[in-house]
């Protein structure tokens, strides 16, 4: 997946409300940054971190660039949440994710449940349908360990609910965390932050959802899912 250009450098001087994130770039300007990321952003939102921001892409916006990229760790993070769909849906186009390969209908945002959209439905005659949702993970906080979730994730628990009850009807589900940083061959629910969803995810896995985790290669042009990771369980 390409990303917008030409991206801009700067420094991070405040994350705020969620959306919006005031960036001081390296030829002086100070601007007000859209930030596609609801999360905590723990050790992504620090003042002074390095950050790449992309102009945006329609003349209506009202913020004129995008924060994409932080710099932590001696690397590169994406902390778009609208970039793993983008991605993913760009695997399942080339059969880059074995696991997820020989569908050949890609659906998107179909209904799932009472109150819910999966973020994919692949199917292919005489297999069975496979409800596929799709999570961001930016979070590491010791070694090589990715986690998810980086705060409490009601929405992201039911889902794996909802995943569970259509392997319950004879579908096949599957949750799947896109981890955009390269410094992480692990991952694992982070219990601490929200023990329902770490508990919830066990208790999917357990009914027959499939987790997959897949890590990326990330570069100032393009990200790109790349590389199974491990999942480790409790």
């Amino acid at each position: 997946m390409l990303l917008t250009q030409p991206m801009a450098h700067g420094a991070l001087v405040a994350r705020y409300k969620r959306f919006f994130a005031d960036v001081r770039l390296d030829d002086g300007r100070e601007i007000v940054s859209h930030c596609p990321n609801p999360g905590a952003m723990l050790g992504l939102n620090a003042p002074g971190l390095g950050i790449w921001v992309s102009p945006a892409a329609g003349a209506k916006r009202k913020l004129a660039w995008t924060l994409e990229l932080v710099e932590a760790d001696g690397g590169l993070v994406g902390i778009n949440t609208l970039h793993p769909n983008r991605l993913v849906a760009e695997a399942l186009a080339e059969d880059a994710i074995p696991e997820l390969a020989g569908y050949s209908l890609h659906r998107r945002e179909v209904r799932m449940g009472e109150a819910s959209r999966v973020d994919f439905v692949l199917e292919e005659p005489e297999r069975p349908r496979c409800w596929l949702e799709v999570k961001n993970v930016h979070l590491r906080r010791t070694g090589t360990l990715a986690e998810f979730p980086d705060c409490v994730a009601a929405r992201s628990l039911r889902h794996l609910k909802e995943l569970a009850a259509r392997v319950a009807e004879g579908d096949r589900a599957v949750q799947l965390f896109v981890i955009q940083r390269t410094d992480c061959d692990r991952f694992a629910a982070c219990a601490d932050l929200d023990p329902a969803h770490a508990s919830g995810l066990d208790l999917a896995a357990n009914s027959g959802v499939e987790v997959l985790v897949y890590g990326c290669d990330i570069g100032l042009e393009e990200i790109r899912i790349a590389r199974r990771i491990a999942w480790r369980r409790p």
